[in-house]
């Protein structure tokens, strides 16, 4: 990398209206720290933000008011300075008729998608010309149910692109399914294709295609494990491999699993614990796709609810909600194992991050 190059790392918040939401840090690539450099407030519980690289656009969650006066799903866009990392408001648009927890963009950055939690479905949005949010085009609910008192409805919680911008992925906890869509661009439409239960009572809340395709990983949230799976990325279909537990054998208290990455090289997958409080750590089997565990990290504050790895693989920066702060590990590229550097950001929180490098 370039000395004279930056990396910023967006993070997103819970936040009120009248409070900073979306903060834009310099990144550090040799110590792995990070420095506030611009925030933004206007935005009601930003949590989620998506990048895109190559036009210099941020995206994120907010929320609306709709006619009714009822609490809905919105998402704000901004400029990105490419020197600063300062963000510009372009617009702001309605994107589903009730709250939404994560937004992601397709691999043309040509639509937005949004999943809504407490509403059970995913939205799709065009981008307009200068980077803007168009009128919802596209929205799928979900039905059904499963086992545990907060499955009694779909909740569909986050969505993922493959590679080639034909399938998406959205991982619906409430139903214990991965209901995959192929991406149709030019109707902006997510037509139904494929879905995939996992074991009733799991929760499935994020998702990773491993760097090959071959693979790909569900972190569940109710269940504290992870899920493998074989991706026929042809015909984006998924098929089981195999259930790993996110826990010790010995740990009995409450546990919430939340964010799961694949490291660059495509050896280590990370998955948080929210009270257990830990990253747990995995080698990946090239062959198979399957995980053997390498170490539980303690993530030194509370509620890993999101975290990052850096882009060129060696820091991961963890974002504790309940603690405040943004803790930073650097990465073992021989183990997968992660190390405290000492650096660490307080910020109101922080859940999500994603890292841009400037060209």
């Amino acid at each position: 990398m370039g000395t004279n190059k930056k990396t910023f790392a967006f993070i997103g918040s819970y936040a009120e209206s009248n409070q900073p939401g979306v903060y834009t840090c310099q990144y550090d690539v040799e110590n792995g720290s990070l420095e506030v450099a611009h925030q933004v407030d206007g935005l009601q519980n930003p949590t989620f933000v998506a990048i895109d690289a190559k036009n210099w656009k941020l995206y994120s969650l907010t929320e609306g008011v709709d006619a009714n006066q009822q609490r809905c799903g919105a998402a704000s866009s901004y400029h990105i300075n490419p020197s600063s990392g300062e963000l510009t408001f372009i617009n702001n648009e309605i994107t589903l008729p009730a709250t939404t927890c994560y937004i992601t963009l397709d691999r043309s950055n040509e639509v937005v998608m949004v999943t809504s939690y407490h509403g059970g479905m995913v939205g799709l949005s065009p981008v307009l010309e200068g980077g803007g949010i168009g009128v919802t085009a596209d929205i799928q609910q979900h039905a059904g149910a499963s086992v545990l008192s907060v499955q009694d409805r779909p909740r569909a919680h986050s969505v993922f692109l493959d590679r080639n911008n034909q399938f998406a992925v959205v991982c619906d906890l409430g139903l214990d399914k991965m209901i995959m869509y192929k991406l149709d661009l030019s109707e902006k439409k997510l037509v139904p294709h494929h879905e995939v239960q996992v074991t009733p009572g799991s929760g499935p809340r994020h998702f990773v295609f491993h760097p090959s395709y071959q693979f790909s990983y569900v972190i569940n949230e109710l269940g504290s494990t992870i899920t493998a799976f074989r991706y026929d990325e042809e015909n984006g279909k998924l098929t089981e491999i195999q259930t790993v537990s996110t826990l010790p054998d010995t740990f009995e208290e409450e546990n919430a699993c939340a964010d799961i990455h694949v490291s660059p090289d495509g050896r280590f997958l990370y998955g948080s614990n929210r009270g257990h409080e830990s990253i747990a750590v995995y080698a990946i089997d090239a062959n198979s796709g399957q995980l053997s565990l390498v170490e539980y990290a303690p993530v030194l504050g509370k509620h890993p609810r999101n975290f990052a790895i850096s882009p060129d693989g060696r820091y991961v920066l963890v974002a504790n909600k309940d603690t405040n702060n943004i803790v930073s590990f650097s990465r073992d590229a021989a183990t997968g194992k992660l190390t405290p550097t000492g650096s660490e950001i307080k910020l109101s929180k922080p859940v999500c991050i994603k890292f841009v490098e400037a060209q």
